[in-house]
């Protein structure tokens, strides 16, 4: 296992989904909330990218 990969395993995520929110305050929420707002306009931006990459491909290999 290399450097890089015991990096990653140690890191622990800003959140988890499901875990506890109760002891959390209404600043900590908010953060994660922008968080998780910009990860779900990546992780769109992701599959619409692969969309258009599949449409391409299917249209280039038409039967």
């Amino acid at each position: 296992m290399s450097m890089f990969d015991e990096d990653r395993l140690q890191r622990k995520a800003l959140h988890e989904i499901g875990q506890d929110l109760s002891l959390l305050s209404v600043d900590e929420l908010k953060a994660r909330i922008e968080l998780l707002k910009s990860e779900i306009v990546r992780l769109e931006a992701e599959a619409s990218a692969k969309g258009a990459s599949r449409a391409a491909a299917d249209s280039l290999f038409k039967r």
